[in-house]
């Protein structure tokens, strides 16, 4: 049993692109070659490839990085849809899938798709019966489920995860709910800024403040109480800039999101200055408040692959 705050240093990197064959894989194995553990896709309907088929494109194309997205929007697919293709890419991966999963947030997602935008307790509410789904099959055997949204008789998944009983599952989330569910449900919990705006807009980088940070894992730590030992923090790091002007960085960040420079200074979503500096920022991250697994940015690779160096396993 494990404190997060003394967990290993793991590292991700969060891609849409690029949109080509070959350069899709060569950045795969680029990312597996700098040390980073897993690469991870949104799940939305923009300028991004589709994360199934191109998650299992970068496992092949690679040995040891885990792959997953962060995370699929439940409402996209049928959780007994959504089994079968996560079983099989850990099955195709040898193992390697972290299942991302989320309720869903993006309107325009919605209105391009022409989908019913519930209002957030019913998509929570279908998003807990679709874990247990995904849950349910993975364990082997026939399974059922009568809920208000799924029923499911006697159906039998193949194939089964090489993970038992099942990979690793990540929910994210940045509301009181989610995390509950999170912390009672989920193996890996990512930290995000609140997003029932289904926009990343002003409310959503009000709520990425350390404050805020802070209540959400206290939050967490209080209803998943001993299990916390068993759980891993994750957090989307969105601003991240490798610079030894620092100070100049993050009034220009600040002055950009119309906000103090305090704030964006002290984020944990921020990760800005020189090498050095972003890991003293990620071992106090880890002390003060848990979190081990950092994903960044795919234009992030290169410039922040010395710290994944200096910090990735310690």
């Amino acid at each position: 049993m494990t404190d997060p705050t003394s967990r290993l240093f793991r590292f991700g990197v969060q891609l849409s692109g690029p949109a080509d064959a070959r350069g899709w894989r060569d950045q795969a194995r680029r990312i597996e070659e700098l040390g980073y553990s897993s690469i991870t896709m949104p799940d939305h309907f923009t300028d991004q490839l589709a994360p199934v088929p191109a998650l299992a494109a970068a496992a092949a194309a690679t040995t040891t990085v885990s792959i997953g997205a962060l995370v699929f929007d439940n409402d996209y697919r049928h959780p007994v849809v959504l089994a079968k293709e996560l079983a099989t890419m850990d099955v195709l991966s040898d193992g390697r899938l972290e299942i991302g999963l989320g309720a869903g947030w993006m309107e325009t997602d919605y209105r391009a798709a022409g989908m019913t935008y519930d209002r957030a307790g019913v998509r929570i509410d279908r998003f807990v019966e679709g874990l247990a789904v995904i849950k349910g099959a993975m364990a082997g055997g026939p399974f059922s489920f009568a809920g208000e949204h799924y029923t499911i008789t006697d159906y039998e998944a193949r194939p089964a995860p090489v993970q038992r009983p099942h990979p690793p599952i990540l929910i994210g989330g940045g509301g009181p709910r989610v995390l509950g569910i999170a912390a009672r449900e989920a193996d890996i919990i990512g930290i995000n800024g609140t997003l029932t705006a289904g926009v990343v807009g002003p409310e959503a980088i009000s709520t990425m403040t350390r404050e805020a940070v802070d209540e959400r894992i206290a939050h967490v730590r209080n209803i998943a109480g001993e299990r916390i030992a068993d759980i891993e923090l994750n957090i989307r790091t969105f601003f991240v800039n490798v610079t030894d002007d620092r100070a100049g960085t993050v009034a220009g960040v600040a002055a950009m999101l119309g906000v103090e420079e305090s704030m964006v200074a002290e984020s944990p979503f921020a990760l800005i200055g020189s090498p050095a500096a972003m890991v003293e920022d990620l071992l106090r991250r880890r002390e003060e408040l848990g979190f081990s697994y950092i994903i960044v940015g795919g234009d992030d690779v290169e410039s922040f692959a010395p710290v994944v160096a200096q910090l990735v396993s310690t």
